[in-house]
Order: C-alpha cells, then sequence, then structure tokens
C-alpha cells in the first residue's frame, strides 16, 4: 500500500536526541530531506523563494507565518549548517555568518550600544584586536584588554557599564587558556555575557556553553571546514541572544552563503577523525620540537611544561592541532626558518588538513601595536604552525630543514 507523501517525509527525516553522541550527530543533526528523499544533504542555491499567492506573501514577510523568504537570512542549507552546529554545542540556536569576524561584528553590535563596556583577553586573533580598537570604538563601546590567565585582572576591568566579557581559550597564537567556569562566573555576577572564540578546539574538544559561557563564537573557515575551502562563520547561543544576532544579519546582510553552508555541513562529517588526527600529531610534534637546539620554547597546552596544563586537560577533550615556537634569533631568523621548509604551507590560515607555518608577528598580528604585541608576548622570533594530517615524520624533516637555516 502506497503512503501519502506527508508520511514518507516522516518516515524519512533523522529526529536528534540528547543520547546521540557527537560523532553522530555531526553527521545527521540539521538533516531535512526532501520528498526526493536523498541521503546527502542538499544545497539550495537559490536567492529568492517563490509564494503561492499575495497572501501568502504578505504572511511570510510579516512574520505571521514561518517559511523561506530571502536567502540573505532564510536558507534551507544555511539552516541546516546552523542546527548541525548548535546541536554539537549544546546551544539552544545558532546564526551563520559570512566569516569568522563577521560572527564577532555581529555579535558585539547586537550586543552591545553606545556606552557599554567590553572586557577582552589580551590574547585574541589581531584582527579582533582591530576590530575592536578600531572600529567597535567609533560606535561608542569601549574595551579594555587583560591577561587571560589571570581571574583578578578580569573581575578588576569590570565596570557597571560592562555588558560584555570575550576571550579565546586556547588563544592564538600562544595557546594560553582561560578557566572558562571561573570567568563565566565572574561575568554573571555583575550580568554580563561571556563570549567564547572555540575556533582552536571545535565542540569535539571543547564545549563552553556547558562550562557557564553564554555565547559560542566560530571562525568555520578553520576546523569546520577543516580543508581550507570556504570562508565563514557562526554564533552560537540562546534563542533570546541569537534572536538578536539574527536580527543584525537580516538587515546588515553578513550572511553565509548556500554553497559555503553545504560544504561546511561536509567537512562536519569529519571533525571528530580529523580533530583525533591533529591532535596526535600536534603532540608529537610539540614533543619533538622541545628537544631541538634551535628552538627556544614551545607554546602547546599539552606539553607538561605549559603553565596551564592541568587547566587544559580539566576543561578540554584533547589539546588542538595549533602550536607555537621561538626560534633562537630575532625575526630574521623566524623567516629564514619558514622560507627553509619545503612541504608546509607559508600561509596566514589554520585548521587544515595541510600544515600551516606563518609568522604572527607580521601576519595575523601585524596590525597591532608593537606594545600591543609585546604585552601579548608575541615575540619577533615566534612561529605558529598548524599542524595538519600528513605523515608526522615528514613533517619533522621539513621542521629539520627550518633548523639548519636557523
Amino acid at each position: 500500500m502506497s503512503i501519502s507523501d506527508y508520511e514518507r517525509a516522516e518516515r524519512i527525516q533523522f529526529e536528534p536526541s540528547e543520547g546521540y553522541d557527537l560523532e553522530t550527530l555531526a553527521l545527521r543533526s540539521g538533516q531535512h530531506r526532501s520528498l526526493e528523499g536523498e541521503h546527502s544533504d542538499p544545497i539550495y542555491p537559490t536567492s529568492s523563494y517563490v509564494f503561492s499567492s499575495a497572501r501568502e506573501a504578505a504572511a511570510r514577510f510579516g512574520g505571521e507565518e514561518e517559511g523561506n523568504i530571502y536567502s540573505r537570512f532564510t536558507n534551507p542549507t544555511v539552516q541546516f549548517f546552523e542546527e548541525r552546529i548548535a546541536a554539537l554545542e549544546g546551544g539552544e540556536r545558532a546564526v551563520a555568518t559570512a566569516s569568522g569576524m563577521a560572527a564577532i561584528l555581529s555579535t558585539c553590535l547586537s550586543l552591545m550600544q553606545n556606552g557599554d563596556h567590553v572586557v577582552c583577553s589580551r590574547s585574541v586573533f589581531g584582527s579582533t584586536v582591530s576590530l575592536f580598537d578600531k572600529y567597535l570604538t567609533r560606535t561608542g563601546i569601549k574595551v579594555s584588554y587583560v591577561d587571560p590567565t589571570n581571574l583578578d585582572s578580569w573581575e578588576s576591568a569590570i565596570t557597571e557599564d560592562t555588558k560584555m566579557l570575550f576571550l579565546e581559550t586556547p588563544s592564538n597564537p600562544l595557546s594560553e587558556l582561560t578557566d572558562v567556569v571561573a570567568v563565566a562566573e565572574i561575568a554573571h555576577k555583575y550580568d554580563a555575557l561571556l563570549v567564547v572564540d572555540n575556533c582552536f578546539c571545535t565542540p569535539m574538544l571543547q564545549q563552553p556553553l556547558k562550562q557557564g559561557a553564554d555565547i559560542i563564537i566560530h571562525s568555520a573557515t578553520k576546523y569546520l571546514d577543516g580543508q581550507g575551502r570556504c570562508v565563514g562563520g557562526v554564533v552560537v547561543g540562546s534563542d533570546k541572544h541569537m534572536e538578536e544576532v539574527f536580527g543584525f544579519i537580516r538587515t546588515g546582510g553578513a550572511c553565509l552563503s548556500p554553497f559555503n553552508a553545504w560544504v561546511f555541513l561536509k567537512g562536519l562529517e569529519t571533525l571528530k577523525l580529523r580533530m583525533d588526527a591533529h591532535c596526535t600529531n600536534a603532540m608529537e610534534m610539540a614533543k619533538w620540537l622541545e628537544e631541538q637546539d634551535g628552538i627556544d620554547r614551545v607554546f602547546y597546552s599539552g606539553l607538561p611544561s605549559h603553565p596551564q596544563h592541568e587547566l587544559a586537560k580539566k576543561q578540554q577533550k584533547g589539546f588542538g592541532g595549533v602550536l607555537s615556537f621561538e626560534v633562537k634569533g630575532g625575526k630574521d631568523a623566524a623567516w629564514r626558518f619558514i622560507d627553509a621548509t619545503k612541504m608546509v604551507s607559508i600561509t596566514g590560515n589554520l585548521g587544515d588538513v595541510k600544515t600551516t607555518i606563518t609568522h604572527p608577528a607580521t601576519t595575523t598580528h601585524g596590525r597591532m601595536t608593537p606594545e600591543a604585541r609585546a604585552e601579548a608576548g608575541i615575540k619577533d622570533n615566534l612561529v605558529r604552525l598548524s599542524v595538519g594530517i600528513e605523515s608526522i615524520e615528514d613533517l619533522k624533516a621539513d621542521m629539520l630543514r627550518g633548523l639548519a637555516a636557523v
């Protein structure tokens, strides 16, 4: 006996529940099959949608009826990605953006206003500092920077205007950690929001919402994609806060394209496998680099020598794939090291299955003032390595080329 289209649509959908592990959610959550019964996630490359009548169009635009309106703010493929990352982070809702920086901008402008104050870790991505100092301040939002590892510095920086605390953990590029539970308690004591950039760990290694954070930021360009194909971002949090972020995206237009959302959906399917491989290679590389004569210091939270190694074991399921190290000498030595490598890619991106190498002081953090870089601990001899999943022996051989040049 045949079944109705409605019954068939219901039968072929995946119903997520709290009983599923992250590996399963990364593959199957946020999947809404059409009546065609496709097994892979579909892509909807359309800018607009057709309505059955003028009445339906008016009801959609007026918010009286749910449904697609315009792909700047309603697109099925983008929504699939939002649902999947929200499920992985344990958030009520996610809003996708055109880039990781757009995710930060959208969060700040939708949840703060003229006169508000944000306390930010001094150890964040260089573009985040530029965004805060050069553009947020133009709106009348005030910014203070603190030592991310010093809990007293967080609390002492709070004023009556503080509305947000912002941090990365681990930080870029020195792998400094912040105690999320402790800083969340401080934020909530003063009715402020805690926003955590979870780019380096991904939800496979760390879920800050479960540790007290209010909002999660991702540059989906990094590990969520994992193969350096597309640029995008996403914000995760409560329905209340995400409705504000969604409103900004709807009006401001910093939206994610359907194609990029589809690529990120494919990336999430292998996220657990990739993060495990990244962690394994990065740990072995960090241990090996510590033993090399041409290296002054290695920054990786998986090393017992890292000052916050115990905190990393407590709040993360793994130590990630990014490390940095100081070579003996100054900028010239760091550049010689980088230029002598043959296999790894010299690029500012990270989170790729291919290992990438860069000089933070003149690239990712190059727009910061020398004083700000010094305060953040970013020296001219610092090299950042985003360890991929190539043969670890081949990677070591390439690092030896760099060491020989130093």
